[in-house]
């Protein structure tokens, strides 16, 4: 019963769309506003992926009303975005768009496959620092792919690094003829600017819109778009040979990992924004899994939640599914009916429109807190925004969570440590022949070697005495530690007491030999006046000359 439940969590349900005859006014108009939005989006998508234009309009359609329907967030809008692009383009510079159908069946899978396996909340995991950092380098990846296009310089044959490729193009562009082209560019990003108050219609629509008409009653020498297909393709089978699937494995799980990161911080973000209720991580993946596996059929483009289009949909106040199948709908008329009048579209005019969005994307308060938080924040940060331009986005992420992984830890080790006690009061004859050490905070491998070193080199002391009630974490190698410190102190003739064991860490400090190591199995503790009795006769014993009983296993035969 508990399978059937979680597959039906997991499916789509009448509940969600509950909301719908009280909102679907709203939610219609917000779907036509997040619709006009996401038009240049996605033919700029396209065309920097090296896709095409039709292949991001596809994606935008085919992917936003499948992830609506099986997604698990109500407002979350999807389709192609610039993280995905920054993945996609160097793939489809190197494979060529005829592997694309295969890359979306393969990493939609694999989205599917972690949202049935659980593994949704995964990205709660990711460091604050670390996600920003991804975000800035994809923010300046997406303003260094649109270079050669804002010069006119065709991206064929440019590195698939998007900063070497951008210093390529503005070196091989044909000067002054690409001033014009700059201009374009010059003129979309202002007219953003300076349009941001407009109610109605976005400011990357005006600029579009006023852009191209002056470049076609001008005659600006500005390279159009191109031709779109008329209508609608018709679904395909994607088809490749064994060894081309097997070439494929990685580049498609890098494409899935980036595919379930983005689309779950979209959908964490779109649950914050307003009361539209919250998400569910694991159906998310299911929903975006099948959105990429939907547009490959389509010759679209692997699918992501889309932070800014999500944003613009709550923001209008969209607040079911059916903001977002709206929103493809509106994409649909567009290219059935004004694909011609699309295709005249400077491709400076998109360049223009993508360099605007990623400054957008970089949020100077919130680079400034992370800065500002911690030397260690601010490293992490860095080093994940260089390495996403430099290198590739998914190195950095892994490398970003183990730096953040790795200064945890430090900060972890440094909160521990081991202090020296001083025995109770009444004092007693032969104290200070009696060391209590209260161990605290995390005995693990992080730490452990370096506290349990303060404890061996106690000196004139014939019974040590390890209070261990104040350990919050204790691993196997803390544990093995230990077992080596009373080991070496009993062989040295120094009686070890341990008190205040926790129930929790009891079978661990058992299995590894804890408790073995110690001379008499009497001498565990659960209080501490009871160890220091212990310890006092002990030492008593001693000045008397009286022997100290030894382990059954310790004596001789």
């Amino acid at each position: 019963m508990g399978a059937l439940s979680y597959v039906r969590r997991l499916l789509p349900a009448a509940s969600d769309y509950a909301l719908v005859p009280r909102t679907w006014k709203v939610d219609l108009l917000s779907g036509l506003t997040v619709g006009i939005v996401a038009l240049p989006l996605a033919l700029g998508f396209g065309v920097s992926s090296g896709a095409g234009p039709e292949a991001g309009l596809v994606t935008a359609i085919i992917a936003g009303v499948v992830a609506a329907i099986f997604g698990g967030s109500n407002v979350q809008v999807s389709g192609p975005t610039g993280a995905m692009v920054v993945v996609l383009a160097p793939i489809i510079a190197t494979r060529g768009t005829g592997v694309l159908g295969i890359i979306c069946l393969m990493a939609g899978l694999l989205v599917v496959l972690g949202g049935v396996f659980k593994i949704g909340r995964a990205v709660g995991m990711i460091p604050w620092p670390v996600i920003e950092g991804f975000t800035l380098g994809i923010a300046a990846t997406i303003f260094l792919q649109q270079v050669p296009n804002a010069v006119g310089v065709s991206a064929h044959g440019l590195s698939s690094n998007a900063a070497v490729a951008a210093v390529q193009a503005v070196g091989a562009a044909h000067w002054p003829v690409a001033l014009w082209e700059l201009a374009i560019v010059a003129a979309v990003a202002l007219i953003m600017v300076f349009t941001t108050r407009v109610p109605v219609i976005p400011g990357s629509i005006i600029a579009i819109i006023i852009v191209s008409l002056l470049a076609i009653v001008t005659g600006i020498p500005a390279t159009p778009l191109g031709q779109l297909p008329v209508g609608f393709p018709a679904p395909s089978l994607p088809t490749a040979d064994w060894s081309t699937i097997g070439s494929l494995v990685a580049p498609a799980a890098t494409v899935a990992v980036l595919a379930a990161i983005e689309s779950l911080l979209s959908a964490r973000v779109a649950s914050s924004l307003d009361d539209v209720g919250g998400y569910d991580a694991d159906r998310e993946l299911v929903g975006q899994g099948l959105a990429s596996i939907a547009a490959g059929f389509f010759g679209g483009m692997p699918a992501t939640g889309a932070i800014a289009r999500t944003a613009v949909n709550v923001r209008s106040g969209a607040k079911t599914r059916l903001s977002a199948m709206a929103h493809s709908i509106v994409l649909l008329v567009i290219v059935i009916f004004a694909a011609a009048v699309v295709a005249r579209i400077p491709l400076a005019a998109l360049s223009g429109v993508l360099m605007v969005t990623a400054f957008r994307m970089v949020n100077g308060r919130t680079m400034k807190a992370v800065v500002g938080a911690s030397r260690s924040d601010a490293m992490i940060f860095i080093v994940t925004a260089v390495i996403t331009v430099s290198v590739d986005l998914i190195y950095a992420v892994g490398i970003g969570i183990l730096l953040a992984a790795l200064v945890a830890l430090w900060n972890i080790s440094r909160l521990s440590g081991v202090h020296r006690l001083p025995m109770p009061e009444p004092r007693a004859p032969g104290d200070e022949r009696i060391a209590i050490f209260s161990f605290e905070g995390s005995l693990f491998f992080g730490a452990a070697e370096r506290i349990l070193d303060q404890v061996a080199g106690a000196k004139g002391v014939s019974v040590v005495v390890l209070r261990l009630s104040q350990v919050r974490i204790l691993d196997a190698t803390g544990a093995q530690f230990l077992t080596e410190l009373v080991t070496g102190l009993e062989r040295r003739g120094v009686t070890v007491l341990i008190k205040g064991v926790q129930d929790r860490h009891l079978a661990l400090v058992q299995k590894v030999g804890v408790l073995d190591a110690l001379r008499h199995e009497n001498h565990l503790f659960d209080s501490m006046d009871a160890a220091v009795a212990h310890a006092r006769s002990h030492v008593a014993r001693e000045l008397a000359g009286t022997p100290t009983p030894l382990r059954a296993a310790q004596q001789p035969h």
